[in-house]
């Protein structure tokens, strides 16, 4: 039974340590979904309210002033009133990726009357000018020990579409007030088809290496990465050497599988606290909205340059704002809106002869249950028919879906999440998926196909496969900067150079609908992998009549060192002849 957050009659005490009248006791808001988590904040902020003082003593404007800087605009010194900076810039694809850009990026202060523009054209010469939108992120965040932590953030977007396919874009951001970036470029997709080879990239949970500088005295280990286990290696930045392998390998675009920033980094779904060190009070999760400036910063090298996407894992559940939960993704980021209506990361891309659905599993997740169920069967319903378009395409050769929660992983964190699989997987064999890509568990797991849940035929390192004839491979690449995980006791790596001859692992589980882990016993686990990785895919069209089609998966670790291969074909239609099997 849902709670209630306006009942009347009972008085509580907040995490702030004061009394709101919300008939509803903190031990309940762990239960809560997100979207109650959001009516509960609501009302506490209406019954007390924070002042404009407050919220500036937050701000990044005045802590710059204060000379703490910001992560994001490192470098530069501002006051209130110094010239507006743009920082954090990150490109992605529209709806029709192959014809549109969404161009975003941070501002360093409130603009105010101050105008932002994104100046673009066919050259560095640029031409063109589109005013940009800005869009103003405000959070209050309860305070563990006391008060609210008042934050005002502000990000701009420009959309450009009518693009030639594939071909570079050039743009610069400018402020009103004289300041621009460096002239860099994007390119919209390759044109749906078989014309020409491309590649792109995969991880998830990736974090900040950096500790957040807002607000000032948080100690590193606090809404960082640098509090690693005892077998890491201390002080190396692993989320930093990921990306610059991922712009290494200069890809056509890079999806993220969930859990972007780490800005709440307790990930279970419950109300949020801004907590200076140590962990969140019972039934709290700790939150910060400044990781994010420091986010952007990190990625920018490659982001700025080559669109991502994202999908929203359990980290990405922001409670602070609605609706479930995402309410500042649509303030940071800009993502197609071509999946179902209330599920803002849903959607889908073609990119020449692949399909990629970013599907969100906090929609059908077993194991956190915050955002369960909250699309009311929609997004399924979605991929279903989505599905069926794309493998009906003669176009489309290859398709993908990416998303956080595992349907298939061996983790002793997480393993396999029984509502993925429930939902999804049968949709997945019906329409012959290739690969799926998931993350959450922070190792890299490859299965061999699956069809049915079960293993079809063995595919160690450097095996072809085809999913016409033998299923879904699932690969789990959480390793893009967060500490790491372990396997399930007794359970070896094994990958190139390390290889496990028996792949039998008996003592995994998986979420039921109950909440509960339910033992299995894993025969589908093929390549287990504990440290720091990514996933580099080279897709290469067919000729019709002579080749198939053929997309490389290569996992790599955070040196740039190839782990494994898998070779995906798909055999071409001739006149609705298949060309080969």
């Amino acid at each position: 039974m849902a709670v209630n957050p306006f009942s009347s009659g009972t008085s509580r005490v907040n995490p702030t340590g004061e009394t709101v009248d919300t008939g509803v006791p903190l031990s309940a808001a762990a239960t809560m979904t997100t979207a109650e988590q959001f009516e509960w904040h609501q009302n506490n902020l209406r019954r007390h309210s924070v002042s404009r003082r407050n919220f500036l003593a937050g701000s990044a404007a005045a802590a710059a002033a204060a000379g703490v800087g910001n992560l994001a605009f490192s470098g530069i010194a501002y006051a209130a009133d110094a010239p507006l900076a743009v920082g954090g810039r990150h490109v992605s694809f529209g709806s029709d990726a192959a014809s549109q850009l969404r161009f975003s990026a941070q501002l360093s202060r409130n603009p105010g009357a101050t105008k932002v523009f994104l100046d673009h054209g066919p050259t560095p010469a640029l031409g063109a000018t589109t005013v940009a939108e800005v869009r103003n992120l405000v959070s209050q965040v309860p305070i563990s020990s006391g008060g609210i932590l008042g934050a005002e953030q502000f990000y701009v977007h420009a959309p450009v579409d009518g693009l030639p396919s594939r071909i570079p874009h050039f743009y610069r951001w400018r402020t009103a007030d004289g300041r621009t970036t460096d002239v860099r470029s994007a390119a919209p997709a390759l044109g749906r088809g078989r014309s020409a080879p491309f590649r792109f990239t995969m991880m998830g949970d990736q974090g900040v290496d950096e500790t957040p500088t807002q607000p000032p005295g948080l100690k590193a280990g606090d809404y960082d990465d640098l509090y690693y286990k005892a077998d890491n290696q201390p002080n190396v930045k692993h989320a930093a050497n990921i990306v610059n392998q991922i712009a290494a390998r200069n890809g056509a675009f890079h999806i993220l599988a969930g859990d972007i920033a780490y800005a709440d980094p307790s990930g279970a779904g419950k109300p949020p606290n801004f907590v200076p060190s140590g962990s969140a009070p019972t039934g709290f999760d700790k939150f910060n909205p400044y990781v994010w400036d420091g986010y952007f910063a990190a990625i920018e090298k490659t982001a700025s340059r080559t669109p991502w996407m994202f999908a929203t894992g359990n980290h990405d559940m922001e409670a602070l704002y609605g609706p479930q939960g995402y309410g500042g993704h649509a303030a940071r980021l800009d993502q197609p809106t071509n999946g179902p209506a209330g599920c803002p990361s849903v959607y889908s891309v073609v990119y020449g002869n692949v399909a990629v659905l970013s599907l969100d599993a906090n929609d059908v997740s077993y194991e956190i249950t915050a955002n369960t169920g909250y699309s009311g069967g929609r997004q399924t319903g979605w991929v279903a028919s989505t599905l069926a378009k794309f493998r009906a395409d003669p176009n489309i050769d290859f398709i993908v879906a990416f998303f956080h929660h595992c349907a298939y992983s061996t983790t002793d964190s997480h393993a396999s999440d029984g509502g993925v699989r429930a939902a999804w997987s049968k949709l997945f064999d019906q329409y012959q998926v290739d690969a799926v890509f998931q993350a959450h568990n922070h190792i890299f797991e490859r299965t061999d196909p699956i069809r049915n849940n079960q293993a079809r035929k063995p595919a160690p390192d450097g095996s072809t496969v085809s999913a016409k004839t033998d299923g879904t491979v699932y690969y789990t690449v959480g390793g893009g900067g967060r500490p790491r995980y372990g396997f399930q006791p007794g359970e070896s790596e094994s990958y190139r150079g390390n290889v496990v001859k028996d792949n039998t692992v008996p003592n995994s589980y998986v979420w039921t609908a109950d909440g509960k882990k339910q033992a299995e016993s894993v025969e589908w686990s093929r390549v287990r992998f504990r440290n720091y990785s990514f996933i580099s895919i080279d897709v290469v069209p067919g000729i019709p009549g002579i080749t198939k089609s053929r997309m490389d998966i290569s996992a790599i670790d955070e040196y740039g060192r190839e782990f494994d291969r898998l070779t995906f074909t798909r055999a071409i239609s001739i006149g609705g002849v298949p060309f080969g099997s």
